[in-house]
């Protein structure tokens, strides 16, 4: 009996600890990004200032599509976008967040990685003198990649920012 209890602890020993490397070291797992509700995220936003957001049906709703809503963005997209901010000395108006309507996908608005901004022309100077241009997007929209990840793609009436969070995959998805 005590040779296979032994047996069973080792077992889960060696299982947790593979779990535990899988964590820690990275490239050999992805973590869930961390979420902010809408209330921390605005709260985040500022603490930095000169970022506001606008919405056509002045709500924060994420289940209206009228509304522009940060509810579930992730923590690391909301420190993107104050990067951005402090980088480019421009003012930003949020005109999207997580709210429905936008495309679905994995690097999706949805899920927190996107971020639209009124195309000021401030804004636009920055990001087409400060990062790599790489070929349109399928629907024609002009793409920039920064040197953190972050595509910018410049659709008719806004700035459409995947933000990848130094996700390799975030970036070949939002490049391809």
């Amino acid at each position: 009996m005590r040779s296979r209890v032994s047996g069973t602890l080792a077992t889960a020993f060696v299982g947790t600890t593979a779990a535990l490397v899988a964590l820690l070291v990275p490239g050999t797992a992805q973590a869930a990004p961390a979420k902010l509700s809408h209330a921390s995220a605005v709260s985040r936003l500022n603490a930095t200032g000169g970022i506001g957001l606008s919405s056509s049906g002045g709500c924060s709703d994420r289940n209206n599509g009228t509304c522009t809503s940060l509810e579930q963005v992730n923590a690391a997209t909301i420190s993107d976008v104050s990067t951005l901010r402090n980088a480019s000395h421009c003012a930003l108006t949020i005109t999207g967040g997580t709210e429905v309507g936008h495309a679905s996908g994995t690097y999706s608005h949805w899920n927190g990685y996107k971020i639209d901004f009124n195309p000021t022309s401030c804004v636009s100077t920055y990001v087409t003198g400060s990062f790599t241009r790489i070929a349109n997007r399928g629907d024609g929209a002009a793409r920039y990649r920064s040197a953190a990840g972050n595509v910018y793609a410049r659709e008719s009436n806004h700035w459409d920012v995947t933000f990848c969070g130094g996700s390799a995959a975030c970036t070949a998805a939002a490049s391809s």
